[in-house]
């Protein structure tokens, strides 16, 4: 007897993160019945509607990959980020727990300090540096004050084939310039949204067949580690038959002021997504290699 398709919701589909779970699960509509908002077609500091959308729709699974993200512009619109990044989700959560379905929401490595040098775990004592950190980590405690059943994934510095990110700044800026000074005191993994997007359909194909995790924080990273300069460094080797490569300076943070902090050592431990949840996601280099390959498909064709 055949499953009729899940119910599925996707809100931020018009980000980075978004748009490629948008792609990924409506690939396969015998599985997914899939609806997807935008930032302009959802008010996400409104709750009348965020309630209406949830109820309207009825997923079964909700993607919440809606958010906040301009890190800097966060320290002068506190009220803003909190509202999308902190009260939004547990309006959500809320709204979901009387559905009995599941929320995967995604979070980030912002809402540690990024002392050390060991990566962090999900007990780890949390103390966000700046404002997107601190709603970002509202936004997790208000889905876990809910009975909503539910898996938040901290990632870091994600990027993607598509959007405003690292990768295509670097791009323009290496098109544009012959040198570059890169930050090379902060280390972690970079994360392409294709990755995180191909763990989440794994999991949820594992949620329609029945599999019940523990509610909670899981980290959700590639492996591997390296810094914004060997990140950038990465990017021009991978570009080289397109883009004669920059001449590119290593930079201390302190010698590049920004108005919200970062922090330094933004690692992620991934070892409760591998042995709970059954999930690794590839080497940064690797994935950085499948994006990149995808790219120079898509502009060679």
């Amino acid at each position: 007897m055949s499953i009729s398709p899940t119910r599925l919701l996707i809100l931020g589909a018009g980000g980075q993160l978004g748009a490629e779970l948008v792609r990924r699960f409506a690939a396969d509509p015998a599985s997914w019945s899939v609806a997807s908002l935008t930032r302009a077609q959802l008010d996400l500091t409104c709750e009348e509607a965020l309630r209406q959308a949830v109820r309207n729709h009825a997923p079964q699974i909700l993607l919440n990959a809606a958010a906040y993200t301009a890190v800097d512009r966060a320290e002068s619109e506190p009220e803003l980020a909190h509202a999308v990044n902190a009260t939004a989700p547990g309006i959500l959560a809320e709204e979901m727990a009387q559905l009995g379905g599941w929320l995967i929401h995604y979070s980030t490595d912002y809402v540690f300090d990024g002392s050390g040098t060991t990566p962090w775990r999900e007990s780890d004592p949390t103390g966000p540096l700046n404002v997107y950190g601190a709603s970002k980590l509202a936004g997790e405690l208000a889905i876990a004050a809910t009975p909503a059943r539910h898996l938040i994934f901290r990632t870091s510095w994600v990027y993607a084939a598509e959007g405003r990110n690292f990768l295509h700044t670097m791009l323009r800026l290496g098109r544009e310039r012959s040198n570059l000074a890169i930050v090379d005191d902060q280390t972690g993994a970079p994360t392409s949204a294709e990755a995180i997007a191909a763990a989440t359909l794994e999991l949820a194909l594992r949620l329609r067949s029945g599999f019940s995790p523990p509610s909670g924080v899981y980290h959700m990273t590639c492996s591997g580690e390296t810094t914004w300069f060997g990140f950038a460094s990465a990017i021009f080797a991978a570009f080289a038959a397109q883009l004669p490569p920059p001449a590119l300076k290593p930079l201390a943070s302190a010698d590049y002021p920004t108005p919200a902090r970062r922090p330094q050592n933004s690692r992620l431990d991934g070892t409760r997504l591998a042995e709970t949840l059954g999930l690794r996601l590839p080497h940064w280099q690797d994935a950085l290699a499948a994006v990149a390959a995808s790219l120079l498909h898509t502009t060679a064709s």
